[in-house]
């Protein structure tokens, strides 16, 4: 058998099985990880995935596609304890470094109905529940900044008695961080909660960066394959310009398992008084009749939202218009402003797609929270 032969023999078992996640030192588990946004932030960052947790059978499933060497646990966080995650992602008696999440955000979202009494709410303790039972060294919660307000005081002070009653402690104050301000081309405001177990370096906050990435630099690339054929409709293959930093940093961060193709162009096919009408819009204006806002290809792009699940009418929510075209943007181009790479997947329906990342934390945001907890873990050794 050839040297190509068997490494290619290898390469083939690898992706059948799995390598064990419990090896590396600072492994990680990720709850409510949805597509994969804050897996993929701290993965990059250095740390190690070991499982990945959703009630959604499709998270469940993108995410897998996209982390082959992590197991992908498919369950409500209620049914789950922190031996029956430690038995599936084969970390018995091992240390675990870190468990991150976001708990569902509906009850707490500005843009929806802020529900105090919505059940989803509870999901916090019941991350504080795992937290003290998989006994990581450091935690780190995330969500809307809606939970900051007034009337979730008590839930956050149940929370942080929770975390303290299992021997954690809570960098304060909460921080609201934007994550157009640590090199992603979005305004997204997310509460960011530090914990860490009482005797470990407590970590910090990231530092905010001094200059914004702006629509153009995320995505004026993508242009040419505006007029090129698509594989399957949805794909494309061939060559894009050249790349700018954001840009290069993205292509090469490589996930899942990349055959050469990136997915998520196929585009909304509008009406021809749609297009006229889009054509119309000024860099930075609502369109009178969807009120979908126009990219300013200096600026940087608005919060891009997941729209509403089954439970609501199954949504999508309003997507921004192209900068330069007069279409609404299409999957790569969302992934590409909330700092997902080429390589990273999602649904090959549109509307799942979509909301996957309006659900995610964007990658390079997690990455510098990332940093920080790495940099404390470093200290403490």
């Amino acid at each position: 058998m050839t040297k190509a032969a068997v490494a290619t023999r290898r390469s083939q078992r690898a992706s059948r099985t799995p390598r064990s996640p419990g090896t590396a030192r600072d492994v990680f588990v990720d709850l409510f990880c949805g597509a994969g946004g804050m897996s993929l932030g701290f993965q990059h960052a250095g740390f190690q995935l070991a499982a990945g947790v959703d009630s959604s059978e499709i998270a469940a499933e993108i995410h897998e596609r996209n982390f082959p060497d992590s197991v992908s646990i498919c369950a409500d966080l209620e049914d789950l304890t922190g031996g029956k995650i430690r038995r599936k992602a084969k970390l018995a008696g091992k240390s675990i470094s870190l468990v991150v999440g976001g708990p569902p955000c509906q009850g707490f979202s500005v843009g929806g109905k802020r529900r105090k009494g919505d059940p989803r709410n509870q999901l916090v303790l019941e991350f504080a529940r795992i937290v003290g039972e998989l006994r990581p060294r450091y935690f780190v919660m995330e969500n809307v900044a809606g939970l900051l307000q007034k009337k979730y005081r008590r839930l956050i002070s149940s929370f942080k008695l929770a975390v303290k009653a299992e021997g954690y402690a809570i960098v304060e104050p909460i921080r609201l961080l934007n994550a157009a301000d640590f090199g992603v081309p979005q305004r997204r405001k997310r509460v960011f909660i530090l914990g860490y177990r009482v005797g470990e370096v407590p970590p910090k906050y990231p530092k905010i960066r001094s200059q914004h990435v702006s629509v153009a630099m995320a995505i004026a690339d993508l242009k040419r394959v505006e007029k090129s054929k698509l594989v399957d409709g949805d794909g494309y293959s061939g060559k894009l310009r050249k790349p700018n930093p954001y840009v290069r940093r993205l292509r090469a961060i490589r996930v899942g398992k990349s055959n050469g193709v990136i997915t998520g162009f196929a585009r909304t096919e509008h009406s021809a008084k749609t297009v006229r009408r889009f054509g119309r819009v000024e860099a930075g204006d609502a369109d009178k009749v969807s009120r979908f806002i126009r990219l300013k290809s200096s600026g940087v792009a608005p919060t891009l939202r997941a729209g509403t699940g089954f439970e609501n009418g199954r949504f999508m929510a309003p997507r921004p218009i192209h900068p330069d075209l007069p279409r609404c943007i299409c999957l790569r181009e969302a992934a590409r402003l909330h700092s997902f790479p080429d390589s990273f997947v999602f649904h090959d329906t549109k509307w799942h797609g979509f909301m996957q990342i309006g659900n995610s934390v964007p990658p390079l945001l997690a990455h510098a929270v990332a940093t920080e907890i790495r940099r404390a873990i470093r200290k403490g050794k």
